[in-house]
């Protein structure tokens, strides 16, 4: 067997997987709902929600938590997937948060609003009444994200506690809970960085332009490359350069980094990965705060 039909065969499996995983949690949810950043994974997410329900459109919403610091290609991006997929769209702003005084504006030298969308999800939840929503998260990412089952149980407060997991033996999913309980379903588990771009390039699935190679004004910080942006206030003699780089995750301008690459093309990018001694979170600021930051976030209820 070529190593090319291996693949093939690979991404088979992987995809009949998430829509297995899909088609159960849809049976066992009155009102799910799909976490979207406008990234590669939920993008790949929702193109998978959308063949496990073909022919019918789907009639559940992507539901994204705007900081108010996105990069405005992904903003763009997000709205016109939405359209042309016919998925209804929920926008929950971290800025309303901030009104309702649920979260405080954070201050400091990066003043990042990324670990306040955790609040801001939160209410989206109670407010919408969901009681499942579909997350684009994957096991390889960050090794928080790879104590978690496929169907994560979030107590009634959205936390999330790794010793209350259930086990998954043979892909068997519990998806009993309690009043008020909730689940996140990742259907994305077992796939890699890889695993996604290959998916994207045999189903052509369209990204946001950040991905890929481009000349960008940047700031170097220690060893992070941040885009020059006016949440991202200028250090004295600090001066922007322009870099030819591109983003391996999309997220809140004050913490995602972006890498100097001249791929352009999605068989450069998986090349570039293939080689990558680095993983594509590598890059993110919010992960570094300390070795339990994912962690820590995602108990107080983040994606």
């Amino acid at each position: 067997m070529s190593t090319q039909h291996h693949q093939r065969n690979h991404l088979s499996e992987l995809e009949a997987e998430a829509i297995s995983i899909i088609w159960e949690s849809l049976e066992n949810s009155k009102n799910p709902a799909i976490l979207f950043s406008g990234g590669k994974d939920s993008i790949t997410l929702a193109h998978l929600v959308k063949k496990a329900l073909y022919p019918k459109k789907p009639e559940l919403p992507l539901l994204h938590i705007d900081t108010g610091h996105n990069f405005q290609e992904t903003l763009d991006f997000r709205d016109a997937f939405a359209q042309e997929h016919s998925f209804p769209l929920i926008i929950e702003c971290v800025e309303e948060s901030i009104k309702r005084g649920t979260v405080k504006e954070p201050t400091g030298e990066i003043p990042s609003r990324n670990a306040l969308q955790s609040v801001t999800l939160l209410e989206a939840i109670q407010k919408y009444e969901l009681d499942l929503c579909f997350g684009g998260a994957r096991r390889d990412e960050e090794k928080a994200r790879s104590k978690e089952r496929v169907f994560s149980l979030r107590n009634s407060k959205g936390e999330w506690a790794p010793d209350n997991q259930r086990p998954e033996f043979w892909n068997n999913y519990n998806v009993l809970k309690n009043e008020g309980e909730n689940f996140r379903v990742f259907p994305l588990s077992n796939w890699t960085e890889l695993n996604v771009w290959k998916y994207i390039k045999a189903e052509s699935i369209q990204l946001p332009s950040l991905y890929f190679s481009h000349n960008r004004q940047t700031i170097k910080r220690g060893t992070t490359l941040y885009s020059h942006c006016k949440y991202i206030p200028l250090k004295k003699g600090e001066t922007p350069v322009q870099r030819t780089v591109r983003f391996r995750t999309v997220g809140d301008m004050t913490c995602t980094g972006a890498i100097e690459s001249k791929a352009r093309e999605i068989d450069e990018i998986i090349q570039e990965i293939s080689l990558s001694q680095t993983t594509e979170r590598g890059n993110r600021t919010d992960d570094q705060q300390s070795d339990t930051a994912m962690e820590d976030r995602k108990r107080r209820g983040y994606f």
